[in-house]
């Protein structure tokens, strides 16, 4: 099994990379985060799986291990194969993958393309209890930053606001913008105080 490569990036595109190995050249589908995630310079490391069928063999390159075990955990759900799995992964990132599948976001999922009703709603009951358990997730506050948390905490509790009050507030924040930076929490936490 090939988990990684790392070598020189000749050609890059929005759907695959070929990467330069000592001289042998492997391409590696891949979704649009780790293609804009790529480096500017030439040396890469892709973290890989490579999917084997009877009429085809394909690599897929990811720029880390977490997206990597996202996609490992779709495709294990019937009905989901890789290039939905790569396609889910390209109009979301893995933490929002994770998070609608952690808050039964079934809309959410159904809007990626190639994904209906019953196998969005087959991802979130096949993958909730591995998602919360692999990433350790906190099923009520589903997915938190706390580092950038407790400073939106802080600050607020400066400005004279209760901090269970302002402490709810920004895990409803949260819940909308996982990667919400500590100004953008403050600042919506301030308009919904």
């Amino acid at each position: 099994m090939i988990t990684q490569i790392k070598g020189r990036l000749v050609e890059k595109n929005p759907t695959y990379v070929v990467v330069d190995c000592n001289g042998l050249g492997y391409l590696l589908h891949i979704s649009l985060n780790t293609f804009s995630a790529l480096p500017t310079d030439e040396n890469v490391l892709l973290y890989t799986h490579l999917s084997i069928r009877e009429d085809a063999h394909t690599l897929f390159g990811f720029i880390n291990k977490v997206e990597r075990e996202v996609f490992k955990l779709l495709i294990s759900v019937s009905g989901v194969g890789p290039s939905i799995a790569r396609t889910m992964l390209s109009s979301m990132t893995a933490e929002e993958v994770q998070q609608a599948i952690a808050s039964e976001n079934v809309s959410l999922i159904q809007s990626v393309k190639g994904i209906g009703a019953k196998t969005a709603q087959r991802v979130i009951i096949d993958l909730k209890q591995k998602i919360l358990k692999t990433f350790d997730i906190d099923e009520v506050s589903v997915v938190e930053n706390n580092t950038n948390k407790e400073e939106a905490l802080s600050a607020l509790e400066v400005l004279g606001f209760a901090r269970k009050q302002a402490g709810k507030v920004i895990n409803d924040i949260l819940k909308e913008l996982p990667s919400a930076s500590v100004e953008e929490l403050i600042k919506k936490a301030l308009k919904n105080l």
